[in-house]
């Protein structure tokens, strides 16, 4: 064991962190602006996005199991998860830069099939990299309070580029490349993303040292795959509990934009203040809540945060300006912060448990079966656009409703909070695995929940 952590650690935090910036910017983008681009702007009915969408979070949900379990079986001698990442990068650069570079010609059919396949195929690819991606984590950084660390690392550069993507994505395409009213912006955004992205994520993937021995294990089998998962409760209970985090800040991410526009009645550039000043407040706190972890453990972080992003929600619904919905915004903020701080390692204690118990590293699938709860988020986008045609009118930019101020009031703050409650209650319900993952007796002193050298040897996951 101690080889092998003097092995892994030849890959540098830094350098396997900086991955999480290049995968993050092209997602944040189509999600943060998918919405505008798409309805208000070439006036898709959103009763047909939500229709998409509910066919995009299926996909989504059944592609990432099929990836993590390919990427789990992959044998060649530059590793399990290298080949998939530099493989990945330029498809999904590519079709970013097509989703936001429809035919001026199409409209009706022309423009809902465009979309739906661009979409599509946006996912998969993000699927594709960050299957390969996440299953790194445990591997690379077997200790939580080593993982705590990476992880923090990595979360921060994901603020980064949610600054990037999303904070300063309105004024490139509204004021530097395009204006308000039109989407020769976003073009033009999207392949400066897609060369900053696809650069970032091949550095990393080829600075990675995986671990050499799971590729002298036997290849895992689909069926007993699954059934270990499906039978596991834990996987079902922190996967449905980090759905409601995951669809929470999924509505705000894709409607933040709109509830700028509509519930403060700003233009859309001015989302940048809201933005910077809830990215602002999650990169400051991250440090806090990873000295949290370290000292108390993930659970008691996961359990904590929750709570405080379920209570943000509030006082943004009640925003009337710019000003008070920065300040509700700040609080958002550092809830999710906590989340970012916490979430993965306890999936993390999952997949260590796993290991340990079954003698098998099966990262990729397990963290894509995970992944089946949070973007399986698509149908609880595509529900809550299709009630807010049914409850306020709103249609699209060209047929907003009576009340589109209400509507993305409700869509932005009231779902996310009935969400995060929902996720609040069950976090507390849940008992979370110890980190079982084989300790190395030169590490140091188990962290919080970390589970003693021999503990792995007990227990069972099914």
């Amino acid at each position: 064991m101690t080889e092998h952590v003097a092995r892994v650690g030849r890959t540098r935090p830094a350098r396997y962190a900086v991955g999480m910036f290049g995968t993050s910017i092209p997602i944040n983008l189509i999600k943060g602006s998918m919405i505008l681009f798409y309805v208000d702007l070439l006036g898709l009915d959103v009763r047909l996005y939500g229709m998409v969408m509910v066919g995009y979070a299926v996909i989504d949900a059944v592609d990432n199991p099929v990836l993590g379990f390919l990427s789990d079986r992959t044998r060649t001698r530059w590793g399990r998860r290298r080949p998939w990442l530099l493989a990945g990068a330029p498809l999904l650069a590519v079709s970013m830069v097509a989703f936001f570079a429809p035919p001026a010609t199409l409209d009706g059919a022309g423009l809902v099939i465009w979309f739906t396949v661009f979409a599509v195929l946006c996912e998969a690819f993000d699927s594709l990299l960050n299957a390969n991606y996440g299953a790194l984590l445990p591997e690379l950084f077997p200790r939580e309070r080593e993982r705590a660390v990476a992880n923090s690392l990595r979360q921060g550069f994901q603020l980064i580029a949610l600054v990037i993507s999303l904070a300063v994505t309105p004024v490139l395409t509204t004021r530097v490349f395009g204006t308000e009213h039109t989407t020769e912006g976003f073009t033009t955004t999207a392949i400066l993303y897609a060369v900053l992205a696809c650069t970032v994520i091949v550095y990393m993937a080829v600075g990675v040292r995986e671990d050499p021995h799971p590729v002298a294990e036997v290849r895992p089998r689909l069926l007993e795959t699954a059934r270990v998962i499906v039978t596991n409760p834990r996987f079902w209970q922190i996967g449905l509990t980090s759905a409601c985090y995951l669809s929470a800040m999924g509505l705000v991410l894709t409607g933040v934009q709109l509830y700028v526009r509509y519930s403060l009645g700003l233009p859309v550039a001015h989302a940048l203040y809201l933005q910077g000043v809830v990215i602002l407040a999650s990169v400051g706190f991250l440090a806090v809540w990873t000295r949290v972890v370290r000292a108390k453990g993930a659970p008691y972080v996961w359990r904590a945060s929750f709570v405080v992003l379920a209570v943000s929600f509030v006082p943004l619904f009640a925003a009337g300006g710019l000003v008070t919905a920065a300040l509700a915004g700040l609080v958002v903020g550092i809830g999710y912060a906590g989340m970012l701080a916490s979430n993965d390692l306890v999936i993390a204690r999952v997949l260590d448990e796993d290991a340990a118990v079954h003698g098998q590293h099966r990262e990729g699938i397990f963290l894509a079966a995970f992944g089946f709860f949070g973007r399986l988020g698509g149908i609880v986008t595509g529900a809550a656009l299709a009630s807010l045609a049914i409850f306020f009118g709103y249609q699209s930019g060209d047929v907003p409703g009576s009340q589109p101020d209400l509507a993305w009031r409700v869509y932005v703050c009231a779902y996310p909070c009935l969400l995060a409650t929902v996720g609040a209650l069950a976090a507390f319900a849940i008992d979370v695995p110890e980190n079982r993952r084989t300790a190395d007796p030169t590490a140091g002193d188990p962290t919080p929940g970390d589970s003693a050298p021999g503990d792995a040897a007990r227990g069972s996951l099914a």
